[in-house]
């Protein structure tokens, strides 16, 4: 059997792919049961975070091991398997225990060095506990990679390259301005009490707002938080009932929301109705897939009169130049239909040469052709009169979305003075997120460790048959001091003690060195087969190997559920 991983996360796929893919608690649950009860898989674990759904598996058989857990995420999700596919990363075997490892760590999380994941990892593995899908390899991978993260934040200095999401949030938000000097005085709104929404209730706490006000659909969760901030005594906190949160957005400065929720909790209406605003067409809108430097028309600016492709008004890039070719490089043939909608009046100064590009040229021109083909005509170069950016109001409410899916909807970033931060923009923000030196000697640990891992689950793969053989020998012994009983039948007990010592004296003798020496070699990447050539040389019995594997499984088992 083999460990195998197949997931998503926000390195593999856009934050709207991992929204609809989220699986909630049930969901999870259901998918860790048909995964067992698939025929390639033994035991199962999901892992699933705000940005990333991995499920782990032992399997028997790769290729037909990638293929149905491809296929159950797929079936969980609710995103189709040709959508998900592209997304979709696998690691195997020993790969699979460094990814896991470095995710335990925090190097794979959208702001490095962030020890929620340990939380997640420590519910994830007792969630596959409490349903029995965990057996031995996922026990041992997970307990495991708990030491390792544990061991990489007590040993190095990582917790200073990361920081939680919640802070990350926060400093966005902030834009610039130091957390304590943003919140100081201001009033928070939570929405949910998981331990996403307690961390930003602690997080605002100490940071320094007036008061904080947890809205939960559980009222006895939302006040058992409350009480929780009310007894450290760095905050005035309440608990509110979940209908109440329209009214508590119009007190509220901060609004924090992590749920579980599968559809919209506040939604760009409500904010705005709580807050009494209105949408500002043009300031809010979200950035131009053509960068912050795009140019808008005047909003009274219609179709040209004679315009040859007769189109209505359209944005266009700043770049659009007089010569019209650089700009077009590229675009689909709609694209550069709309942006020849407007005539270049432009007065070109005299004398000037323009410097073209000899790749970018090329590229203009077969885009030009390509147009020419499909409309008949060559497009007149045209460019629009760029008019100023309306100022965006100062934000006077702040709203952080940490939940997958989103909590907010994000067209609340239309509303003039609303600033909202999300998933998807602080993925985007974290990428160029500068990592601590410390991150270097995280990584040499993670490697150490699973060669460890590895080293030490190929050694226990052989320790069945070596115990087989332990036995079997023990049989043979017990065998002949039998027969020693038939035919000297005058013995006494202590010669007869004796003699039973002595004789298992010489096996134990026979037996130590190539045991140790095939657990040395079986412990070694590629020494699996020596258990094959242990059972063939001794002519042991499939079924007593499996027998003490079983054995050995059950008592992990049990030790576990003590445990846990």
């Amino acid at each position: 059997m083999s460990l195998l991983v197949v997931g998503l996360s926000h390195r593999s796929a856009p934050v709207s792919v991992l929204e609809r893919a989220a699986l909630h608690a049930d969901a999870q649950m259901k998918l860790l049961q048909d995964t067992v009860a698939a025929e390639p898989a033994a035991e199962a674990a999901v892992l699933a975070t705000c940005n990333r759904i991995e499920l782990y598996a032992d399997v028997d058989k790769f290729h037909a091991g990638v293929a149905e857990l491809s296929t159950l995420l797929a079936q969980h999700s609710g995103v189709g398997l040709d959508e998900l596919t592209p997304y979709l990363y696998v690691h195997y075997e020993d790969r699979a225990v460094h990814h896991l490892f470095s995710v335990a760590c925090g190097l794979d999380s959208m702001v490095v060095g962030e020890g929620q994941i340990l939380g997640q990892i420590k519910d994830s593995l007792a969630r596959a506990q409490e349903l029995h899908t965990a057996g031995r390899l996922l026990n041992d991978l997970f307990q495991q990679a708990l030491r390792v993260g544990k061991r990489a934040h007590s040993e190095t200095g990582i917790d200073r390259a990361g920081q939680s999401l919640v802070t990350f949030g926060l400093e966005q938000l902030a834009s610039g301005t130091a957390v304590q000097d943003w919140a100081l005085a201001k009033k928070a709104l939570v929405i949910g009490a998981g331990s996403m929404s307690s961390l930003a209730a602690a997080t605002l706490a100490r940071a320094g707002v007036s008061e904080v006000v947890i809205a939960n659909r559980t009222a006895e969760r939302a006040e058992r938080l409350a009480q929780i901030l009310n007894d450290a005594g760095d905050v005035a906190a309440r608990a509110v009932p979940m209908d109440s949160v329209s009214d508590e957005l119009t007190r509220a400065d901060v609004v924090v929301s992590c749920t579980g929720a599968t559809g919209l909790v506040l939604t760009a209406e409500a904010v705005a109705a709580g807050r009494g605003l209105d949408a500002q067409p043009g300031t809010g809108e979200a950035p131009s897939r053509f960068g912050s430097g795009a140019a808008r028309l005047p909003a009274d600016h219609g179709t040209e009169e004679n315009c040859p492709l007769d189109l209505p008004p359209m944005p266009a890039t700043a770049g659009f130049s007089v010569l019209g070719e650089a700009a077009v490089a590229g675009m689909a043939a709609s694209e550069l239909e709309q942006h020849a909608a407007w005539v270049d009046n432009a007065p070109r100064p005299q004398g000037s040469v323009a410097v073209v590009d000899p790749v970018q040229e090329a590229d203009a021109i077969a885009a030009l052709a390509a147009t020419a083909a499909a409309i008949g005509r060559v497009p007149e170069r045209r460019r629009p009169e760029p008019v100023a950016e309306i100022p965006r109001p100062t934000p006077s409410l702040f709203l952080l979305d940490l939940a997958m899916p989103r909590d907010i909807d994000p067209a609340v970033h239309r509303l003039g003075g609303v600033r909202l931060v999300d998933i998807e923009s602080l993925a985007e923000a974290s990428a160029d997120a500068p990592m601590a030196a410390d991150v270097d000697q995280v990584r040499r640990i993670v490697a150490d460790e699973v060669a460890a891992f590895g080293a030490a689950l190929r050694a226990a793969h052989i320790t069945p048959t070596v115990v087989a053989l332990r036995t079997m020998a023990a049989d043979v012994v017990a065998g002949e001091i039998a027969r020693l009983d038939g035919r000297l039948p005058g013995l006494d007990d202590k010669q007869r003690n004796e003699i039973t010592q002595t004789v298992r004296r010489v096996v134990d003798k026979l037996l130590h060195a190539p045991t140790v020496r095939v657990k040395q070699l079986a412990a070694e990447p590629g020494g699996a087969g020596y258990a094959d050539a242990l059972r063939t040389l001794f002519d042991l019995d499939p079924e007593t190997v499996a027998a003490v594997s079983r054995a050995e499984d059950s008592t992990t088992d049990e030790k576990d559920r003590g445990s846990s």
